[in-house]
């Protein structure tokens, strides 16, 4: 009890952040842990707390924030290891230009080597199959002399009749399996053999029924044509350029025969066509295109 007259002052002593011996009514506890970069500042018996010391600035070689060893380096998190990036370089396309075009030119001098064997070959076969056929005339060795092929207008001769080659027309018959039913020109059929084609002459008192039978061979039948023609010596003739076959009957099998070996193939002009030829059935040759004649010149009167 305070007697009257005392001063009561308030005690000095301060209270302890935390109790010397860390005891409590569950016992001693733990010390917590600090922060990184921060000391423990509790001196003898733990009796004040510690303060962190502040930062410099600077960190310590080989390692990151917070105490950490780069990526890589003591099993720590970080960016992955530098890959280099690769610069794609220009491709030269010069020697692959020269390459490509060369193969190219390669192969056109092969297939046109295949071509001209294969050609050689298809030439060679139907000069046979045309040689096996019974009672046909090959003009080319016995009289090549015959056969020209100069251009001329006007009426011409030949020395075969029905002809099979020689001087002809500028203009051909048409020959896009074309069945006539009167005398063609033989300067324009003449043309039309120059290019592939088979022409068909038959006697006019040839029976109807076998001249139908000629036709069926014919009728639009490219590089093939019909016509009568009086004088034959017998009722039928076949005609390529440079080759005849003459016989008596529609049914003979020589007739196909010699379609199959000659039409196109005894062509003299590859790639020429039958379309475009005269269409008219005229024993004189149609002059179409031929120039019109110069005058002469006539002398100035005197004076």
């Amino acid at each position: 009890m305070s007697t009257p007259g005392d001063i009561h002052r308030p005690s000095s002593a301060k209270p302890s952040a935390t109790p010397a011996d860390g005891g409590g009514k569950d016992g001693p506890k733990p010390a917590a842990k600090t922060s990184t970069g921060a000391r423990s500042g509790a001196k003898t018996g733990g009796s004040k707390l510690g303060t962190a010391r502040p930062s410099t600035g600077k960190s310590t070689p080989g390692k990151g924030l917070g105490g950490k060893t780069p990526a890589g380096k003591g099993g720590g998190k970080g960016r992955g290891p530098f890959v280099p990036v690769r610069v794609a370089q220009e491709r030269n396309w010069g020697p692959i230009l020269m390459f490509a075009s060369a193969c190219v030119v390669a192969l056109l001098i092969i297939g046109f080597a295949g071509y001209q064997v294969w050609k050689s070959g298809v030439s060679s076969d139907w000069r046979k199959a045309a040689a096996g056929i019974d009672g046909i005339v090959n003009y080319r060795e016995t009289n090549p002399d015959m056969l020209k092929r100069d251009h001329a207008w006007g009426p011409l001769t030949y020395e075969v009749n029905p002809p099979v080659g020689g001087v002809h027309n500028f203009n051909w018959q048409s020959c896009m399996g074309d069945v006539y039913t009167a005398q063609i020109s033989n300067e324009q059929a003449v043309h039309s053999l120059e290019h592939g084609t088979v022409w068909i002459a038959y006697r006019p008192d040839l029976p109807q029924d076998q001249i139908d039978k000629l036709a069926a061979k014919v009728k639009d039948r490219g590089f093939m044509m019909l016509s009568p023609y009086p004088g034959l010596d017998k009722a039928i003739s076949l005609q390529a350029w440079g080759y005849q076959l003459k016989v008596d009957n529609a049914n003979d099998g020589r007739i196909d025969q010699f379609i199959q070996a000659l039409r196109e193939n005894a062509t003299m002009e590859d790639g020429a066509v039958c379309s475009g030829g005269i269409t008219d059935a005229t024993v004189a040759p149609l002059d179409l295109g031929k120039p019109a004649a110069t005058p002469a010149p006539t002398a100035s009167p005197a004076g």
